[in-house]
């Protein structure tokens, strides 16, 4: 019998450090996180690196970037490598902790182009960050892209408060929209798991 994979690689593309040099270390506006986060969804989509989707972790009240992250499931070969996934998996490394919402550490909010999927929901959740950002919403992706953003709750601003975790949502939709549009215009993949329907 051969050996069974003992460890999964993730990464970012080779343009990250280039594209981050040219940003400040601190957002103090949600607008100003919410440019970064569609800038980098654009790079993404003109580099051809993964799904249109980028999501950035900061410090809620001095609004240090601690980590950014965009889509990578069909480079890695990992369906669970959604930029949220990334940039709060990349969050926890540079805090040093699996619990963003630890005692002693400052508040961390994350700052995404669009909704959280169902799958991404639940990593925020589990992440312990304060506070979400969103443009786009599911619907908005699901019409625009034919990406599948999978069961979710009709709710999810009460979902995320009953643990604790504040929404922002309706910043900068339109260039959100704009680039899912670009992605889609421009030959991007749309993929989806294969499912047999019944």
């Amino acid at each position: 019998m051969n050996p069974l994979p003992n460890q999964v690689e993730l990464y970012l593309p080779e343009w990250i450090p280039d594209f981050l040099k040219d940003q400040p270390d601190f957002f103090q506006s949600s607008e100003g996180r919410m440019q970064l986060v569609l800038s980098l969804t654009d790079r993404q989509i003109e580099e051809r690196t993964g799904g249109p989707f980028g999501a950035a972790v900061f410090e809620l009240e001095s609004g240090r970037l601690i980590s950014v992250g965009v889509n990578r499931v069909v480079v890695t070969g990992c369906s669970t490598a959604h930029a949220e996934v990334m940039a709060l998996s990349l969050a926890q490394k540079a805090v040093g902790t699996h619990d963003l919402g630890a005692e002693k550490l400052p508040e961390f909010q994350i700052v995404v182009n669009a909704q959280m999927c169902a799958m991404c929901l639940g990593a925020v959740i589990w992440s312990g960050v304060k506070e979400v950002c969103y443009a786009a919403t599911s619907q908005e992706v699901e019409q625009i892209t034919g990406f599948d953003e999978g069961p979710l709750p009709s709710n999810i601003e009460g979902v995320l408060r009953q643990r604790g975790i504040r929404l922002k949502e309706g910043i900068m939709v339109e260039e959100s929209k704009r680039l899912l549009e670009k992605y889609v215009t421009t030959g991007g993949l749309v993929y989806n798991a294969t499912r047999t329907h019944k």
